[in-house]
Order: C-alpha cells, then sequence, then structure tokens
C-alpha cells in the first residue's frame, strides 16, 4: 500500500468522531481554567485541578492497558466518550445554579492574586472531582484509540494516519473550540460545559457505527483466551517488553521529563496570561490558536519533515526548539509572541508524536498494544500531575523571596532550561539509525489491519 491510498471510510469516521470530540476539549481549555480560576485566586490550588486531571495518567494507565487488550476497543472509546459527556453534563448544570454567585469572565483579569476574594470550597471539590473523572475517561479512551488505529490503517500509513488525525484534532481543538468558548463563556459561564457534553455524546454515535467491530478485529485476542493471566501478569507481561526494549524505554522516560517540564510551564498559564499578559478571554483563546497553528502544520507535514532531515535531527528540533520557545515565553509581556513561541513548541511536538508513535503502532505486537501503550504512557503521561505540583510549589516558594510577576515567569525558565539539560544528556540516543533498527525488528510483529 503506497502513502497515497486513500485510508478508508473507518478512517474517516475515527477522524470526524476526533474532530467533534476535540472541539469540545478546545472549548473546555477555555471554560475549566476560567472556572477555576474563578474559584480560587490561589497557584498552587489551581495547580491541584491539573494534578487532578493527570493522576489518572499515573495510577490508571497500567490498568487501562489491560482492559483495553481484553475488551472491544471501539466499544471501549464509545462509553469512554459517553461517561465524559454525562461528567461534563453535569458540571454545566452545577455552574448554571451558581451562575449568580460566580465572577464575570472580564472581571477575572482584574482580580489580580484575589487578595480578599476567598475560595469557593465546595465548587472546587466539584472541578476536583470532575477532571479526575474526566481524567480516567481520557486514559481509556485515548489508549484504546492508539491501539485501535493499526486495525485501520496499514503500517506503511501509520504516520500519515497519525498526521492527518492530529491535524484535524489541533483545527477543532485550538482553531475553533477556544474561540467559540471565549464567545460562550461571556453570553451563559455554564454554557461552554453544555456544548462540550454534547461532542462527547456525538462523537460515541460516530464511533459506534464503525464497521470493524468483532473482538478478534479490535484487539480483544487476552479476553478470548480462556486460561488468560491475572491482571497483575498480564501488566507485568507489558512492562518487560516495553523495559527490554532500549529504544522506546529511552522515549519513555525522556518523553516523561518532557511532560513534566511542559506541566511546570503550563499548569498555572490561566494566571500567568491574566496578570503578566493581561488577557481577556478572547486572547487567551488566541494562545491556543497559536499551538494550533504549529500543530497543523507539524501534522500535515510531520511525516515529509521526517523523511527529509531524518527521525532523528526532527526529535533533537522538538526539545531545542522547545526550550528556547519556553525560555522566551518567561521574559516577555507579550500575548502574541507568547502564542507565536506557543506555535513553535507545537510544530516541533506533533513532529515527535508523528515518529514515535507511528513507531511504537508499527513494531509492538498486537496482543500487547494496549498494555505497552499504557506502560509507555504511565512513564510518559504520569509525570504531568508531578509536574503540575511542582509548579505551584515552584511559585509559592518564588513568592517567598520575590514578587508575584517573578513567581509566575518561573516556572517557564525552569522547563525551558531543563529541555536544554535533556536535549545535552539525552539526545545522543534519538539517532535515525536507533530509530530505523527499532523498525526494522519490530517489521510485521503482528498483521492488524481487517477493512
Amino acid at each position: 500500500m503506497n502513502g497515497r491510498a486513500p485510508l478508508g471510510w473507518n478512517y474517516r469516521k475515527l477522524i470526524t468522531a476526533a474532530g467533534i470530540s476535540n472541539l469540545g476539549d478546545g472549548i473546555g481549555t477555555i471554560a475549566y481554567p476560567w472556572l477555576a480560576s474563578a474559584v480560587t485566586r490561589n497557584p498552587l490550588l489551581i495547580s491541584l485541578v491539573v494534578v487532578a486531571q493527570r493522576l489518572p495518567w499515573l495510577l490508571f494507565s497500567l490498568p487501562a492497558g489491560v482492559i483495553t487488550d481484553r475488551v472491544d476497543r471501539a466499544k471501549l472509546m464509545v462509553w469512554s466518550n459517553v461517561g465524559r459527556a454525562i461528567v461534563t453534563l453535569a458540571v454545566g448544570l452545577v455552574v448554571l445554579g451558581r451562575q449568580g454567585s460566580l465572577p464575570g469572565p472580564d472581571e477575572l483579569a482584574e482580580l489580580g492574586d484575589g487578595t480578599g476574594t476567598g475560595t469557593d470550597l465546595g465548587l472546587y471539590v466539584l472541578v476536583l472531582a470532575a477532571t479526575v473523572l474526566l481524567g480516567i475517561g481520557e486514559v481509556l479512551f485515548d489508549n484504546a484509540n492508539q491501539s485501535f488505529l493499526p486495525h485501520i490503517v496499514a503500517d506503511d500509513q501509520l504516520e500519515k494516519a497519525n498526521g492527518r488525525l492530529w491535524s484535524v484534532e489541533q483545527v477543532a481543538n485550538a482553531f475553533v473550540g477556544p474561540p467559540l468558548g471565549a464567545i460562550l463563556l461571556v453570553w451563559l459561564f455554564a454554557l461552554p460545559f453544555f456544548v462540550d457534553a454534547a461532542t462527547f455524546a456525538v462523537a460515541a454515535g460516530l464511533i459506534s457505527l464503525m464497521s470493524v467491530r468483532s473482538r478478534e478485529a479490535t484487539g480483544g485476542t487476552v479476553s478470548a483466551d480462556p486460561e488468560r493471566a491475572g491482571w497483575r501478569a498480564e501488566i507485568k507481561e507489558g512492562f518487560l517488553w516495553l523495559w527490554h526494549h532500549p529504544f522506546l524505554r529511552s522515549l519513555a522516560i525522556i518523553l516523561g521529563l518532557l511532560n513534566l517540564l511542559g506541566a511546570v510551564a503550563a499548569t498555572t498559564l490561566v494566571l500567568f496570561a491574566q496578570e503578566e499578559l493581561s488577557t481577556t478571554p478572547a486572547q487567551f483563546a488566541a494562545l491556543s490558536i497559536g499551538g494550533a497553528v504549529g500543530g497543523v502544520i507539524g501534522g500535515w507535514t510531520g511525516a515529509s519533515i521526517s523523511k527529509r532531515i531524518g527521525p532523528g535531527p526532527s526529535l533533537w528540533l522538538t526539545l531545542g526548539v522547545g526550550g528556547a520557545a519556553n525560555l522566551v515565553i518567561a521574559v516577555t509581556s507579550s500575548w502574541f509572541l507568547v502564542a507565536v513561541m506557543f506555535a513553535l513548541s507545537a510544530l516541533f511536538g506533533t513532529l515527535w508524536n508523528v515518529i514515535t508513535v507511528s513507531l511504537r503502532q508499527s513494531i509492538i505486537p498486537d496482543q500487547l498494544l494496549g498494555r505497552v501503550n499504557s506502560v509507555y504512557r504511565f512513564f510518559a503521561w504520569g509525570m504531568i500531575p508531578i509536574g503540575a505540583l511542582l509548579a505551584g510549589l515552584i511559585i509559592a516558594a518564588v513568592e517567598v523571596v520575590s514578587d508575584r510577576s517573578v513567581a509566575l515567569r518561573a516556572p517557564w525558565v525552569v522547563a525551558g532550561i531543563g529541555m536544554f539539560l535533556i536535549l545535552a544528556i539525552g539526545g545522543s540516543r534519538l539517532t535515525t539509525s536507533r530509530i530505523e533498527a527499532a523498525r526494522a525488528a519490530g517489521a510485521g510483529a503482528s498483521p492488524r489491519v481487517t477493512s
């Protein structure tokens, strides 16, 4: 199958569902941070919301891998989205009931550090609980999605398919979603949550219409074995497979450190944007649009860039550009320049994903794909809540010896320096020769395309 062959109807349904779901996610990137900042102005408490959102990747990703390999992956994606729709609808109803007691979106930038405003503990606990549940749904959906794609796309088209998928997700998540979320937020604080819930429901319906539905075709080989091992043994099998693969192990650890630093920088972005960049909801949405520009370019050109300069140098660029972008953000007060830096970071971050996710999908045996993906993400995404917690602690510590402005900028400095250190120490492991050797060794591990 050549690179220009059609990707098929099942892929089109999947990419449409992903686009609709990510439209809701893009709305949520505006709605949830602004809701959190309306509930509390404490940077540590806001960082704990991000910790709650990403904690499932640390605590639940390994069991999610076993679930992914035991059940019909398409059905798992459907029910994950149904669950997220229900949770988001509940949040919308509660926010609607508290509408009169919350500061308006345009008032939040004027609150500063919120001295004297206090914290709405009841609503804060609700936000924490909802983000944990949504995080669990995200873990299940994303792991099933990545493990399902090789069943509808051939190995030699995975980079193309992943690139197109991420481009559509970026357009919906950052081009369309945030501006729409800002408009809805100003109109009615609860409205973005209702729209977000609807997108999850529609996406679930589209995925349910996909024709690849049999247990064998969707990766349910483990559950078909009457003598299958227990949960601990199956998790151990996936862990050992990854750990004994030197290159994927290195990738997982490096990505975990990158995500930790990314969380350090971005966790309190809403406060940084409101107080240091003086953004309105629309300008805050524009920051996401900047990231979307880079993400779309990276998604559509990632495979070509990788072939032109090599996958190794492509990964080096991700580290170098990301480090430089964080340091620029640390010293600027221009929201437009921050949006440009987000664009550059997203471009090369998407390039990293196009290369590394496609590699995993092509070399991991199908009967282990869900579990090995979950172990990989345990390292890679499990570091995010740790980084989010560090962000709040860094700001709190710097505020003791300096002013709030310096404190809100400090996480970006830490993230920028950290990425350059990772490049200096781990860059030698990210070579084109190692990537091609891993791909060659894993070629033909398990035929998967069934439609």
